[in-house]
C-alpha cells in the first residue's frame, strides 16, 4: 500500500517516541520496586514509547568487570555513589559520596533489571542499555601503572574529595578491554536491543578541543560498542552542547559526532523546546536526533510549560533542511509533575500536525476528571494560555524564595502573570464542590493552590525585604510572623492531605529497599540530600528542592525563622545583616534536617477541600491587591 511521501517523512521523522534522562533514574526512579516500575512502563506503553532507556542495575556488571581485572572490593566500593546519585556516579561527575552500595542492592536491582527489560520487550520496546563512557575507578591506575589516563576537573560545586574522575585515554589498549569485558557480561546478562548509551562529558570539557583528539574519544567508544555488537547503535544526550557552547563549537561538535559512521550515533537533542541544537549544527552534521522535551530539572515542584514551542517544534525540525530527525523524546530529569505537559507532548508524537491547543485543553480537562465542568475547563485554559506557555527562554528550575536558602537578594522572576494563576485557582476552587470525588481533580486543586501559595511566600518576602531595609521592625515582626506562623504551616498541610506530595512516601520507599538498620540509616541520609543539600556541604543546594508535606515544616520554615531572627536582631543591635554568618548558621539548620531521626507519616492527613477552602478564603481577597500593585 502506497502511503504517500508525506506520510513516509512524518513516519521517518516521528519513528521513535524516547523516554527518561539519564538523571530520572536517581531523581524519580531510584526507590522505585517493581510494582511501581510495572505501572510506569504500562504507561509507556499506553502511551506509544518504544525507546526507553533500562539502566537499573548495571553496577553489579560493573563490579563483575572490575573483579575480574583484579580491583579490591574495597576500590569498587569507594568508587560507586550511593543510590540517590548513581546517575552523576554514571556520567563520571562525582565518585563515593552518599555510598557505599551494599551487597543486596546490587543483587536487587539486577534482578529488577530483569523484570524492566522483560517487560519493555514484552511490550514491543527497544531497550537502551548502558556502555563503556570512558570513566574509570583509581583502582585501575593501582593495577596498570602505566596506563594512559587524564584526571577530569571537578564537577559543579564539588572538590576532588568526591570529584575529579579519571577518563581512561581512548587510544590505550586498556579502554578496548574494559569497555568489551562490560558489554560482553552485560548482553549476556540481559541480551540486546543493540542501542546503548553512554556519556564522557556530561558538564564536564574535555581536556581538549583538538578535533583529533574529540573524534578519537567518541571513535573508541562507538568501537568498545562494535567489538562485542556489531550491530551496536551509540544513543548521545546532546546535553552537552547546551551546557557547554563556549567549548563545543562546530569543528568539535562535529568532530565528535563524526567518530563513528554517519547513522551509528543517534543524538537527543535534549532541550529542544527551549534551546534546540539541530538548528545550529545542520542536523548534528548528519547523525539522527531525536527532538526532546526536557522540561523539569531536579524533579522540582512549580507549574511551568511552553505549549506553543512544543506544539510546534517537533514539526518544524521534521521539515529543517537536511532534517535527519527520526523521532520525539521526553526527557525530564524529574517526572511526577506537571502531567498535562507530558500528555500533551505525547499525543504531538502521534499527530500529523500541530494540535488545536483550546480544544486540545477543553478535552483533557474532560478526561482528567471524569466528567465535563465548566470552571475546570476555564481553570485550564487560563494555565494552558499562560503559566503553561512561556515563551522566552527559560529552565524550569524553581528558584522561588519558598524552597531557596533565604536571603536579602533572591530570584523572584517567573514567567507568567500573577493574575493568570490567582484567576485559576479560583475556578479550580470554584469547581471543588462538583469535582471533589475525583482523585485526579484534588491533586491538582493542591498543585495549583501549592503555586499560589509559593506566590504568597514571594509577596511576603518582599514586603520582609522592604520592612528591614527601611528599618520598620514592625512590619517586618508583621510579614514575618505571616510568613513563619500561618503560610507556611497550612501550605505543610494541603501537601500532607496528598500522598503525592508527602516527605513520608518518598523517605518511606528508601527505607523500603534496606536489608539492615545501618543501611536503611544511609539510604535515608540519601534521600534527605538529594532534596536538599545535595552534598556534603551544600554543593549543589536545593537543586532537587521539592514541596512536600514533612519538608515544609522542618526544613523550608526552620531556614525562614531563623532568617528573621537575623534581620530582627539586626535592626535591634543596629548592626547590618550579615549574610556569611547566616549561611553558617543555617547550614545548621539545614544538617539538622538529615539527622532529625523523625519519622514522616506515608498517608495523607486531612480533608483537601476543607484545607484549601480555609486558605482560599484566606488569602484569596489578598491576591487581588496584590496584582495591582505588582502590575502583573
Amino acid at each position: 500500500m502506497f502511503l504517500g511521501h508525506d506520510f513516509a517523512v512524518l513516519w521517518f521523522c516521528f519513528r521513535f517516541r524516547y523516554y527518561q534522562n539519564v538523571c530520572t533514574s536517581s531523581y524519580s526512579f531510584v526507590w522505585w520496586n517493581w510494582t511501581r516500575w510495572e505501572k510506569e512502563i504500562d504507561w509507556m506503553a499506553l502511551n506509544g514509547i518504544n525507546l526507553p532507556l533500562a539502566f537499573t542495575g548495571q553496577e553489579t556488571i560493573w563490579q563483575r568487570v572490575y573483579l575480574a581485572l583484579g580491583l579490591k572490593q574495597s576500590e569498587i566500593d569507594e568508587f560507586f555513589t550511593g543510590p540517590a546519585f548513581l546517575a552523576w556516579g554514571r556520567m563520571g561527575n562525582i565518585h563515593t559520596w552518599g555510598g557505599p552500595l551494599s551487597s543486596s542492592w546490587k543483587e536487587n536491582q539486577l534482578a529488577l533489571q530483569h523484570k524492566i527489560v522483560d517487560r519493555m520487550r514484552a511490550l514491543g520496546m527497544i531497550t537502551v542499555l548502558p556502555a563503556f563512557a570512558g570513566h574509570i575507578p583509581q583502582g585501575v591506575i593501582r593495577l596498570f601503572p602505566n596506563v594512559n589516563f587524564t584526571k577530569l576537573g571537578a564537577w559543579s560545586c564539588f572538590n576532588c574529595t568526591f570529584s575529579c574522575s579519571y577518563l581512561l585515554d581512548p587510544e590505550d589498549p586498556l579502554f578496548q578491554k574494559i569497555g568489551g569485558l562490560f558489554m560482553k557480561e552485560m548482553l549476556h546478562e540481559f541480551g540486546t536491543d543493540h542501542i546503548y548509551n553512554a556519556d564522557t562529558f556530561n558538564e564536564m570539557d574535555p581536556t581538549s578541543s583538538d578535533p583529533a583528539y574529540l573524534s578519537a574519544v567518541s571513535g573508541a567508544i562507538f568501537q568498545s560498542m562494535t567489538n562485542v555488537d556489531p550491530a551496536a547503535v551509540w544513543l548521545m544526550q546532546g546535553w552537552l552542547f547546551v551546557s557547554s557552547p563556549s567549548f563545543w563549537k562546530p569543528a568539535q561538535i562535529r568532530a565528535l559526532l563524526h567518530g563513528a559512521p554517519i547513522g551509528r550515533i543517534v543524538v537527543l537533542d535534549l532541550f529542544a523546546e527551549n534551546s534546540p541544537v539541530y538548528q545550529r549544527t545542520e542536523s548534528f552534521y548528519g547523525q539522527p536526533f531525536i527532538w526532546c522535551m526536557l522540561h523539569n530539572f531536579g524533579g522540582n515542584h512549580g507549574l511551568f510549560g511552553q505549549v506553543e514551542s512544543i506544539n510546534s517544534g517537533p514539526f518544524e525540525a521534521s521539515v529543517f533542511e537536511n532534517s535527519t530527525m527520526v523521532g520525539t523524546g521526553l526527557t525530564p530529569e524529574g517526572i511526577e509533575q506537571n502531567d498535562m505537559i507530558y500528555e500533551l507532548m505525547n499525543e504531538i508524537s502521534w499527530s500529523s500536525k500541530s494540535l488545536n491547543l483550546t480544544q486540545w485543553i477543553f478535552d483533557y480537562a474532560d478526561r482528567r476528571y471524569g466528567q465535563q465542568n465548566t470552571n475546570a475547563r476555564e481553570a485550564w485554559q487560563i494555565l494552558l494560555k499562560s503559566i503553561y506557555n512561556c515563551t522566552q527562554y527559560w529552565k524550569n528550575h524553581n528558584h522561588s524564595p519558598l524552597v531557596r536558602r533565604p536571603a536579602l537578594k533572591m530570584n523572584i522572576d517567573i514567567c507568567y502573570k500573577q493574575k493568570d494563576l490567582f484567576d485559576a485557582w479560583k475556578l479550580m476552587y470554584n469547581a471543588a464542590s462538583s469535582l471533589g470525588s475525583s482523585k485526579t481533580f484534588l491533586y491538582d486543586l493542591v498543585d495549583v493552590t501549592r503555586e499560589s501559595m509559593q506566590q504568597l511566600v514571594t509577596t511576603y518576602y518582599v514586603q520582609i525585604k522592604s520592612a528591614y531595609e527601611n528599618e520598620i521592625l514592625e512590619d517586618l515582626i508583621s510579614a514575618g510572623g505571616i510568613l513563619v506562623y500561618d503560610l507556611l504551616p497550612e501550605l505543610d498541610a494541603l501537601l500532607s492531605s496528598q500522598p503525592h506530595f508527602l516527605l513520608g512516601r518518598w523517605l518511606e520507599a528508601a527505607h523500603s529497599m534496606a536489608s539492615t538498620q545501618a543501611e536503611a540509616a544511609l539510604l535515608d541520609m540519601n534521600a534527605r540530600n538529594q532534596l536538599t543539600l545535595w552534598g556534603p556541604d551544600g554543593n549543589i543546594l536545593d537543586y532537587a528542592n521539592k514541596q512536600l508535606g514533612g519538608l515544609v515544616a522542618d526544613y523550608y520554615k526552620e531556614r525562614w525563622t531563623l532568617f528573621l531572627w537575623f534581620l530582627v536582631d539586626s535592626l535591634n543591635t543596629g548592626v547590618p545583616f550579615n549574610g556569611k554568618k547566616f549561611n553558617e548558621a543555617v547550614f545548621g539548620v539545614e544538617n539538622n534536617f538529615l539527622s532529625n531521626g523523625k519519622v514522616y507519616s506515608a498517608n495523607p492527613t486531612g480533608s483537601t477541600i476543607e484545607i484549601t477552602k480555609k486558605i482560599f478564603l484566606k488569602y484569596y481577597p489578598h491576591t487581588t491587591k496584590q496584582a495591582m500593585v505588582n502590575g502583573a
